[in-house]
């Protein structure tokens, strides 16, 4: 009976529809399930790159033709140098950094120059000086550039410059003389030489004529053309308040030994070659690509290749009124203070 049973269940069972199919012989499971898996000998960060390893290529990305990834890769290196910790190396250092970022000042994408000033102030203010003469050319090529665009952000870049590095950016070599002749450019305020009626004798007129630009535009760059070159004047041509107070302080310390005053004056010099100044035997200069450290010399020179240039200008911004006149007032009252210790009253 057991034996019969079985047999009609099984013969029920060929009847059903949907049968699975018999497993062949030789099957082999291969359904697991394991809770975790285990690999001996691997580290994720054994072969993760460095910090500036990633660096070295963010800085080799602001080749790439895509804007975006410029832009990135500026961005990144800011958050590298911001979080860095105070006193910490830099993941690149400066001298790294700065070459290869500085062609940006000319780059057409908006966003990028904005990232570029960004990493530009995130930058060690110290590491900013050893590198200022190659920035300033950079600037200046931009202050230049048909793009109104450019030429605006140049202006931004120079500002920062000359926070954080203006003497050497006022005394280095043509970084006087080479951007007043480009500021005076730009704004138009250029001299123009004609013959008087009576003598006939050429005389020179100072005029100031319009910025070039889109007319919609143009006064506002103008107005920040004027900004930029009042905190130029201002470096080169005034004494810092930190300074003034110095030598105040000095002029009173040696007051006390009257009557021996300013007696380190009158000393033999201790550096070699100390009258390389003068020039007295070697070659004609180069006016223009000279380095004028001292704020004297700065002071003649302005006096006479800029001042008359600048004055007219400065009166015609004065009396448009409106914001090119605030800048005008500003730059006269940079102008009053910068020269009043040199020959009394500014050039007419």
């Amino acid at each position: 009976m057991g034996s019969s049973a079985r047999k009609k269940k099984e013969k029920k069972k060929d009847f059903q529809v949907g049968k699975t199919k018999a497993k062949p012989v030789n099957f082999t499971d291969t359904n697991f399930r394991a809770k975790s898996i285990v690999l001996t000998q691997q580290s994720l960060s054994a072969n993760a790159p460095t910090l500036a390893a990633q660096c070295a290529h963010h800085l080799s990305l602001l080749n790439h033709k895509s804007d975006t990834q410029r832009r990135e890769s500026l961005a990144y290196l800011t958050t590298a140098i911001t979080t860095t910790p105070p006193g910490a190396p830099l993941p690149q250092p400066a001298s790294v950094i700065l070459p290869a970022v500085q062609r940006l000042i000319l780059d057409g994408s908006n966003g990028v120059r904005t990232q570029l000033l960004k990493l530009l102030q995130a930058l060690p203010e110290a590491e900013i000086a050893a590198h200022s003469d190659q920035l300033v050319l950079h600037a200046r090529a931009g202050m230049t550039h048909l793009a109104s665009e450019i030429r605006t952000f140049s202006l931004d870049v120079l500002e920062w410059l000359l926070r954080v590095a203006g003497d050497e950016v006022v005394s280095g070599p043509g970084g006087w003389v080479k951007m007043l002749h480009c500021f005076l450019g730009l704004l138009g305020w250029q001299q123009q030489q004609k013959q008087e009626p009576r003598s006939g004798l050429e005389i020179g007129k100072w005029s100031a004529t319009k910025a070039f630009g889109k007319p919609g535009s143009e006064a506002k760059v103008q107005v920040r053309q004027m900004q930029a070159l009042t905190a130029f004047l201002k470096t080169g041509l005034c004494v810092p308040v930190k300074k003034a107070e110095e030598l105040r302080t000095k002029d009173q310390y040696a007051a006390s030994f009257f009557p021996l005053w300013q007696t380190e004056n009158h000393l033999l010099p201790q550096r070699s070659y100390a009258f390389a100044h003068l020039n007295l035997f070697g070659t004609a200069r180069d006016e223009e690509a000279e380095m004028y450290e001292d704020r004297e010399d700065r002071q003649r020179v302005f006096r006479e290749r800029a001042e008359k240039a600048v004055t007219a200008g400065m009166e015609q911004a004065v009396k448009a009124g409106g914001e090119l006149g605030r800048a005008g007032a500003m730059l006269r009252r940079v102008l009053r203070e910068g020269m009043a210790d040199f020959g009394g009253e500014m050039a007419a």
